[in-house]
């Protein structure tokens, strides 16, 4: 059954990866989508392709660093299709180096990215959800949220944040509101991350463990699946990794 008809999502990273494969995955349901991405070219491009179909989906150039940004998101959603249904935040950022390498300016994007980014678009669409008394929140996490690797160790910190918000959401907004919030659990995937790691033994760790990566669709797959349940059930945390992937 398709639980996901009609239905309004703002999905975030949406460009490109794991974002542009949820955003095609779920215009093939017939989920009306605001696209966000920080990449305006490379977004309307995507949504240029995926509307050529028939679906309902709307560029919309966001940094989710900006709270101001991400906002004005929640309210151009809000304005463009009555509600807000499906928050999927999916902007992210990851970057591998050593402690001893002190990459500062790395810890900082990560944190910025995937902790506050995630936080702003919360707090941007919540009181929608509230106001509407549903919603469904999807944060993107990761394996690394469930245990550390070598080089990630603030990626995977922000990845444990991720996790921990997401269960308390659970706990507080899907007990008293009925707001679903769950996290999507990726493991190795093929989104062009490793050529973006700026320390070169991290960017050399990263293509190597890039090997036996799997595709965004197969992420964007588990998504629609977390997403395209009844109301009274919630997939807390789906983890989809490369059958080769041995952590």
């Amino acid at each position: 059954m398709n639980y996901l008809e009609n239905k309004v999502a703002v999905v975030t990273g949406a460009s490109s990866g794991i974002g542009a494969a949820t955003v095609r995955a779920l215009a093939a349901r017939g989920v009306r989508i605001i696209a966000a991405a920080i990449d305006e070219p490379q977004l309307n491009a995507m949504v240029d392709e995926v509307g050529q179909g028939g679906a309902e989906v709307y560029p919309y150039p966001a940094d989710v660093t900006n709270a101001l940004q991400t906002q004005g998101l929640a309210n151009y959603a809000k304005h463009t299709f009555g509600a807000v249904d499906i928050l999927v935040n999916n902007a992210g950022l990851m970057l591998f180096s050593n402690w001893v390498d002190v990459a500062t300016d790395d810890w900082n994007r990560m944190v910025d990215v995937n902790i506050k980014g995630y936080l702003n678009c919360i707090a941007a669409v919540l009181p929608l959800m509230v106001e509407q008394k549903s919603g469904h929140i999807l944060n993107m996490a990761s394996v690394a949220g469930h245990q550390v690797g070598e080089s990630a160790g603030v990626y995977s910190a922000s990845k444990f944040f991720v996790q921990a918000m997401t269960e308390s959401m659970r706990k507080e907004l899907g007990v008293q509101h009925g707001i679903r919030a769950n996290t999507i659990s990726p493991g190795v995937i093929n989104t062009g991350w490793a050529d973006k790691v700026s320390d070169p033994e991290g960017r050399k760790a990263a293509q190597e463990l890039n090997r036996i990566a799997i595709s965004p669709t197969d992420v964007a797959n588990a998504v629609v699946y977390a997403l395209n349940q009844p109301p009274n059930v919630t997939v807390n945390d789906l983890i989809i990794s490369p059958t080769r992937q041995n952590w």
